[in-house]
């Protein structure tokens, strides 16, 4: 009897050490790919802000607001020229100070 004792005891021993070592090598492994999942991470954000400083910033919007503003004065210029309101010299004059 024991030999048997002996023997159960070196198994337990055995398994408790491989079950140690395997947790210890899982731990040790998960940390690895949590590292290398975090630098991947890192290096596409990286990635974006480099390409969003490279890209030209939007053109403004103020010239065109402008522009619309200048042409819808223009227009009633024309509407009073064309009712009588306004002489072909005042015409020129006020179209001439729009677009100057």
């Amino acid at each position: 009897m024991p030999g048997l004792l002996r023997g159960v005891a070196r198994t337990a021993v055995v398994a408790g050490t491989a079950t140690a070592v395997s947790n210890r090598v899982s731990r040790r492994q998960q940390g690895r790919w949590a590292q290398q999942e975090a630098q991947q991470q890192y290096q596409q954000q990286y990635q974006q802000q480099q390409y969003q400083e490279q890209q030209p910033p939007p053109p403004p919007a103020a010239p065109a607001d402008e522009m619309t503003s200048k042409i819808d004065q223009l227009k009633q210029l024309g509407d009073l020229k064309a009712q009588g309101v306004l002489t072909e010299a005042e015409f020129e004059a006020q179209k001439a100070r729009i677009l100057g």
